[in-house]
């Protein structure tokens, strides 16, 4: 017998005791690829005197394959619809009669596909120039939430009732409601573009980093929501847009030409219209140049129609004050290392036991470790240690029996700790509030910045008074990148008309100021890195230390 022969039945046998030994690994499943797949497309109202359709734009597509488990169209324009059974009817809107190659994508078992394509040419009767142009303005225009609006967020049924099924009857915000928490207020930063790429209608929705959820939706932006919530989630990206003839409820209502426009904006790759409620088509109720009222079921639960009104001028709570300062009467530029200059600043020492409340978990010491002028900053670092029978040490600065102002421009250049449980502040409390009747909140605070590691790069600028206080404190919000990383002018313009919040020049939130509100007498400045809180909510079991740092801090009359 020679060589070869006796090598191979060696390794004949070797693998057949190495089949006979192992036992099966069905560990990532049975790997299946789709085969005799087909495709068949019915045109709607094809006839022989009407070859490409009735004019609806409809195609009913119809694919099979053995060992597909589920299916994907796409189409030409780059969008796509899923169907688990490969049936779906498609409306394609581009007016005339066109050609489109569409492709059927069929998924088996260990994500392994097969593709095949088919041509249909259809005609598509419908148009609305005149909506393409009002959403655009020929080229490109930005809509923004009518936030001044009562009801320019509100749900209502999605039945057969011909008046509720056209009106939010359940739920209509009240104006600027959703600016009231920092849960709800990212709804107003929400900036939407449409514009015009040729003769193809695009669409860009800048949500300022975080979006508005519906609680139903919470998975989608990585948490398990009780309540609507603002939550980071990324929406870069252009999307396409097509429009065709509403299909909904309101349609086959006796007076539907007085309740809609009849004209649905449907947006490719999931894109939807700020307020997350797992919908991409919208029927436009109405729309003007400067106008638009909205309409989309939810996505998980036809019972329900939720409105949305959007302007094109952008949401501004008050008006701007008619006074700006623009003379320096007091600063510390922290030029000279060592402490905090005791000409300017005291300390507050202490811990929660002092009656502050908020359920914080740092002791606020004087020490060096804690608060120091050093190159040029004041720097105020919050550590894990034993302080105070606390398991937290930080520091509280404040200007009280210094330095008290009505009325002005408080600017503070400063960046910020990181770490999950940090809450720095940057902040002004009524100087009055150890008075009998002028306890907190009737004395009033001013929160300049407020930003929680927990939610990175989310500032939040806040005011408390009676009816305003705690978790119903008068708020807005803004994400701002590279707080931890980079230096940005916290600034606060309090006048007898108004107190408005920026940073870095952007409009963070606006309150109109009168007499009634606790802010029209003296304040002091406060500067304080929290740990955990109600507010700055689970310390990371990894935090060690972490430190704002302060530029400058200064006030202008």
């Amino acid at each position: 017998m020679s060589k070869k022969i006796i090598l191979k039945l060696v390794s004949l046998f070797t693998i057949l005791l190495m089949m006979g030994c192992q036992k099966d690994d069905f560990t990532f499943g049975d790997i299946n690829t789709p085969t005799n797949l087909k495709v068949t497309a019915e045109i709607i109202g094809k006839t022989t005197d009407t070859p490409y359709g009735d004019g609806s734009g409809l195609v009913k597509f119809v694919g099979s394959a053995e060992n597909a488990i589920s299916y994907k169209y796409v189409y030409p324009d780059g969008t796509s619809d899923n169907s688990p059974n490969g049936k779906i009817t498609k409306r394609f809107t581009k007016t005339g009669v066109n050609n489109y190659t569409v492709t059927l994508v069929a998924s088996g078992k260990g994500g392994v596909v097969s593709t095949t394509t088919i041509d249909v040419e259809v005609q598509s009767d419908f148009s609305d120039d005149e909506a393409v142009q009002l959403l655009t303005g020929g080229t490109s225009k930005k809509w923004y939430w009518a936030a001044s609006e009562p009801g320019h967020l509100g749900v209502g049924p999605n039945n057969t009732d011909p008046v509720k099924n056209a009106i939010p009857d359940y739920y209509q915000a009240g104006p600027f409601e959703k600016a009231a928490s920092p849960t709800s207020s990212c709804l107003y930063e929400n900036v939407l573009t449409f514009s015009l790429d040729g003769d193809q209608l695009k669409y860009q929705l800048d949500n300022g980093g975080a979006t508005f959820f519906n609680k139903s939706y919470g998975s989608v932006g990585g948490q398990t929501l009780t309540e609507d919530t603002c939550l980071p989630y990324d929406v870069s990206g252009v999307k396409t847009v097509s429009l065709s003839p509403s299909e909904s409820v309101i349609m086959a209502n006796p007076k539907h030409a007085e309740q809609t426009r009849g004209t649905t904006i449907n947006i490719s790759g999931d894109g939807f219209m700020g307020y997350y409620i797992g919908q991409s088509s919208y029927e436009i109720l109405s729309i003007t140049a400067n106008r638009m009222v909205v309409r989309a079921v939810m996505g998980n639960d036809p019972s329900l129609a939720w409105y949305h009104t959007f302007s094109t001028s952008p949401p501004n709570q008050n008006p701007d004050p008619t006074t700006d300062y623009t003379n320096l009467v007091w600063s510390d530029e922290f030029n000279t290392d060592g402490a905090p200059d005791a000409s300017k600043w005291v300390y507050d020492l202490g811990n929660g036991n002092n009656g502050w409340g908020n359920s914080e978990k740092q002791n606020y010491t004087n020490s060096a470790t804690n608060v120091i002028v050093e190159g040029g900053n004041l720097k105020i670092t919050a550590k894990k240690e034993a302080s105070g029978g606390f398991d937290y040490s930080s520091a509280r600065l404040k200007s009280e029996g210094k330095y008290d102002f009505t009325y002005g421009k408080l600017e503070v250049r400063a960046k910020l700790p990181t770490g999950g449980g940090t809450w720095p502040a940057i902040w002004m409390l009524g100087a009055n509030y150890a008075t009998t009747g002028f306890a907190w909140p009737a004395c009033g605070e001013i929160d300049v910045m407020e930003h929680v590691g927990n939610s990175q790069d989310l500032v939040h600028g806040t005011l408390h008074y009676p009816g305003r206080s705690g978790g119903n404190a008068n708020t807005g919000s803004k994400t701002i990148p590279n707080v931890s990383t980079a230096f940005h002018v916290y600034k606060t313009i309090w006048s007898p008309e108004a107190i408005q919040i920026y940073v870095d020049d952007q409009l963070i939130h606006t309150v109109a100021n009168t007499t009634s509100l606790p802010f029209n007498k003296d304040f002091f400045i406060i500067l304080n890195v929290a740990m955990g809180g109600t507010f700055g909510g689970n310390i990371d079991p990894a935090f060690t230390q972490s430190s704002m740092e302060i530029d400058y801090v200064r006030v202008y009359q």
